[in-house]
C-alpha cells in the first residue's frame, strides 16, 4: 500500500492511498477530523487504510500537488556515513553511528524545488532510504524493530557542504534542501528492506548506485540505537544514510546548480524527483 500527502485540486491539504486506479482520499473518509497523514498514523495506524483500498478513486496523480510524505514530523533523525564507500570517501574510521537532525521546515516534496542557497556554491546530493515510525517505543530491541515501522520512502538529503563546519546541522537545514517522497510504502510490499537497489540520478546520469545490503548499520539496528536515547513516536522520520558517489568526493567535484534535475530511486518504493533552483 502506498500512502501520500498532497494538496487537492481545490487547494486543501489532504492524504490518501495511491492505487493503479488513482488516489483514494482518506481525509474525507475520516470526516476531516484527522488532519494529516501523521495524525492518521497516530490515531488509526497505517493498516486502517486497507479497508478503503477497493473504493473509487477521487483524484489522479496529475490532479494533485505533492507534499512531503510526513509534512510535520516530530523528529527527523539522520544517520550519516552508513555505507562503506561513503565512509572511505570521507576517511571515517569509527564504527559508531553518526546521528544528526534535520528540521521539518527544510523539506520539499516530490516534484518540488530544491533551493540552492545564495550563500553556497556547494549544494550536494545524497540519496537515502527513509523510514517512518508507526508505533512508539523506547529501548527497542533490534529483533522487535520491524513492528515499529509504518513504511519506507525516498529522501534527497541535500547537503550544503561549505556550511558543514565542525558538524552537520548548519549544512543540513537550509529551506527546501530535503526532498521527501513520493509516498510511504508499507512494509508488506517490500520483501527485504536490506536488499534494495538505491540510485541517485543527476540530469539522467547515475551518480550513486548501491544496495541497502551494504549498510554498516541495518534498519533494525538504527531503530534500536536511536531509541536507546530518545523515544520514537508515530510519524517520526529516520534517514538511513547515503551511499558513496556524492559530489564533494568526485574529481572534479560535482554540485547541484540551477536547472538541474535530481532523482532518487529505490527498488520497490519509487522514484523521487526534484528540480534545483537558485535561492535569493
Amino acid at each position: 500500500m502506498k500512502l501520500l500527502s498532497y494538496i487537492t485540486p481545490d487547494g486543501f491539504k489532504s492524504y490518501g492511498i495511491h492505487t493503479e486506479k488513482g488516489i483514494i482520499d482518506l481525509k474525507s473518509r475520516m470526516n476531516f477530523t484527522i488532519p494529516d497523514l501523521k495524525s492518521f498514523i497516530i490515531e488509526k495506524g497505517v493498516q486502517a487504510a486497507e479497508k478503503y483500498i477497493q473504493e473509487s478513486a477521487d483524484f489522479q496523480l496529475s490532479d494533485i500537488k505533492f507534499l512531503p510524505v510526513i509534512e510535520n514530523p516530530g523528529k527527523i533523525l539522520c544517520i550519516g556515513m552508513n555505507y562503506q564507500t561513503k565512509r572511505e570517501e570521507f576517511s571515517i574510521t569509527s564504527n559508531a553511528p553518526t546521528v544528526f537532525i534535520r528540521f521539518s521546515d527544510s523539506q520539499t516534496p516530490h516534484l518540488g524545488e530544491i533551493v540552492k542557497p545564495s550563500l553556497s556554491e556547494q549544494l550536494d546530493y545524497e540519496g537515502e532510504l527513509v523510514l517512518i515510525i508507526g508505533k512508539a517505543g523506547l529501548k527497542i530491541r533490534p529483533e522487535n524493530a520491524a513492528e515499529h515501522i509504518a513504511g519506507y520512502s525516498c529522501y534527497m538529503d541535500g547537503s550544503v557542504r561549505d556550511w558543514q563546519h565542525t558538524w552537520f546541522t548548519a549544512g543540513k537545514n537550509w529551506s527546501k534542501t530535503g526532498g521527501f517522497g513520493p509516498w510511504l510504502v508499507t512494509p508488506d510490499e517490500i520483501q527485504d528492506v536490506q536488499n534494495l537497489s538505491i540510485k541517485t540520478m543527476l540530469n539522467g546520469e547515475t551518480v550513486q548506485d548501491d544496495s541497502t545490503s551494504n549498510m554498516i548499520h541495518s534498519v533494525n539496528e538504527i531503530i534500536a540505537y536511536i531509541s536507546t536515547f530518545t523515544q520514537l513516536s508515530p510519524g517520526d522520520v529516520i534517514l538511513t544514510g547515503s551511499p558513496g558517489g556524492v559530489g564533494r568526493s568526485r574529481n572534479p567535484q560535482l554540485f547541484l546548480n540551477n536547472g538541474d534535475v535530481i532523482e532518487v530511486e529505490i527498488e520497490s518504493i519509487g522514484r523521487l524527483r526534484n528540480y534545483v533552483v537558485s535561492g535569493e
